[in-house]
């Protein structure tokens, strides 16, 4: 099963490729209380999405260098 999730492009500057940044809640381990953390994929992209489009990435074979992700919804 393939994971997918969804955050919003933050940088629509390279060729076929955005970069997306996910967030998430956490637990602090000891204190109990909750915070945001997110990360940032390169996903590929086939339709030209734009900064600030919310997006589905899913998981895929290795693209580039870097580029594990691939663009599947709007």
């Amino acid at each position: 099963m393939k994971r997918i999730l969804k955050g919003v492009v933050v940088s629509d500057k390279m060729e076929k490729t955005v970069v997306v940044k996910v967030d998430r809640v956490k637990t602090h381990p000891i204190y109990r209380k909750k915070y945001k953390a997110s990360t940032k994929f390169m996903a590929h992209d086939e339709n030209g999405h734009k900064i600030g489009d919310e997006v589905e990435i899913e998981e895929t074979r290795p693209l580039s260098g870097r580029k594990r992700w691939k663009v599947v919804s709007k």
